[in-house]
C-alpha cells in the first residue's frame, strides 16, 4: 500500500502544475533535445545525446513520483496547532541542549525556505506525532536513544 502524503492546498496545486508542465512541455522539450543530438552523428560518443537521455530519465522519475504523491495524498484544509500533525511547524529541544530548533512536520514536498522537514514516517516523526507542547518523547536513532521536548507548535 502506498504512503499517504499530507499536503496543503498550496503544495497540491504546485505539484499538480509541475506534473502538468513536465508531462506536456517538458516531454516535448526533451524529445527535441534528443532529436537534435541524434542529428550530430555517432550516438556512442555523443555527449549531448547521453546528457539528454539522462535528463529524460530524471524527468521520468520525477513524473512517476509526482503521480504517486498526487494519487495518494490527503489535502489538509485546516491545520491545528494543538498537537504535532502534518503541516505544523514544531519547535523542539534535544535533551542536554540549551537551544531549540524548528522543523516542518510533514511531507518533503511541503518544504519551506529556512525549515528542515521531519517526516511522520521517520523515527523522530513517529515519536513526535500527536505530541503536545511540553511533552518529552524518545526515539531510537543510530547514535542510540535520543530524547526531545516539544517547545511549541505553530499552524
Amino acid at each position: 500500500m502506498a504512503e499517504t502524503h499530507h499536503l496543503s492546498t498550496e503544495a497540491h496545486a504546485r505539484l499538480a502544475a509541475e506534473y502538468k508542465d513536465l508531462t506536456t512541455r517538458g516531454r516535448i522539450e526533451i524529445a527535441d533535445k534528443i532529436e537534435e543530438a541524434r542529428l550530430l552523428g555517432d550516438l556512442s560518443e555523443n555527449g549531448d545525446y547521453h546528457a539528454a537521455k539522462e535528463e529524460q530519465g530524471k524527468m521520468a522519475g520525477r513524473i512517476i513520483h509526482l503521480a504517486s504523491v498526487l494519487e495518494n495524498c490527503e489535502i489538509l484544509d485546516q491545520i491545528s496547532d494543538s498537537s504535532v500533525t502534518p503541516g505544523v511547524v514544531v519547535e523542539i529541544k534535544f535533551e542536554g541542549d540549551e537551544t531549540t530548533e524548528k522543523y516542518l512536520f510533514g511531507s518533503i514536498e511541503e518544504r519551506r525556505d529556512g525549515l528542515e522537514v521531519i517526516s511522520p514516517g521517520s523515527p523522530m516523526g513517529q515519536a513526535l506525532e500527536n505530541g503536545l507542547v511540553g511533552a518529552k518523547v524518545s526515539y531510537q536513532a543510530e547514535a542510540g536513544t535520543l530524547s526531545v521536548e516539544i517547545v511549541s507548535i505553530e499552524a
